[in-house]
């Protein structure tokens, strides 16, 4: 793991997603959960955008590509936009990307086989699973393209964040800015716990000043 990454993986969901509401940005995918061998997962998006069939030509079989090209740092991105009759991801594909090494695979919708992604190993986020296949009904349109994907846009390289809480995308280019806000809410935060554990209120502890930790000033 790069730097960045490894920062991105000591922080959980909740402080980066203050942190990206603090700069006034999007960024937490709503609805979705660890399916399949649930650990946090952190990369950078390599993204997949399917429509239903029929409505273009497909030139291989959906997140083909995206496996082939995939590795180590990167999470794959599927945007299903939010189908729940039909899987977006299957067994075979999770063979694929446990073997090139990726963090995981996110679907903003329903995923299959799902006892071959615990099998394999392979870490599993979407919106719920269903045996009914792909085949005939969705398609890919594009991959490596920018998505939207739950409530907000992924694009190629940004930065993925995924734990039990849920699933958070950092735009590329504000990376660094949200860590360092989102590592000094992680350390706030911190100090709250080590308060309580000592016995201090909860009214004290959580004064005025929690309600205005989002605030930038009061992050940094």
């Amino acid at each position: 793991m790069t730097g960045t990454l490894e920062r991105l993986a000591a922080l959980d969901t909740c402080a980066v997603s203050d942190a990206l509401d603090s700069l006034g940005l999007p960024g937490a995918a709503l609805g979705l959960h660890a399916v399949a061998n649930g650990r946090r997962i952190a990369g950078t998006a390599l993204t997949v955008d399917l429509v239903e069939a029929g409505t273009t030509t497909a030139p291989r079989h959906l997140c083909t590509a995206a496996v082939d090209t995939s590795g180590p740092g990167t999470v794959i991105i599927v945007a299903h936009h939010g189908r729940t009759h039909v899987a977006g991801w299957g067994g075979v594909l999770s063979a694929g990307a446990v073997t090139r090494g990726v963090e995981g695979v996110i679907v903003d919708g329903a995923v299959r086989d799902l006892d071959e992604a615990h099998e394999f190993g392979l870490t599993l986020y979407a919106a719920t699973s269903v045996p009914v296949t792909a085949r005939s009904r969705v398609v890919e349109r594009d991959w490596n393209v920018p998505v939207d994907f739950a409530g907000v846009t992924v694009e190629p390289g940004d930065y993925v964040l995924a734990d039990g809480s849920g699933v958070v995308a950092v735009p590329c280019e504000r990376i660094d800015e949200v860590l360092s806000i989102a590592e000094a809410i992680a350390a706030k935060e911190r100090e709250m716990l080590r308060r309580v554990r000592l016995g201090e209120s909860m009214a004290t502890v959580m004064s005025a000043d929690y309600e205005t930790m989002l605030n930038r000033k009061a992050s940094r």
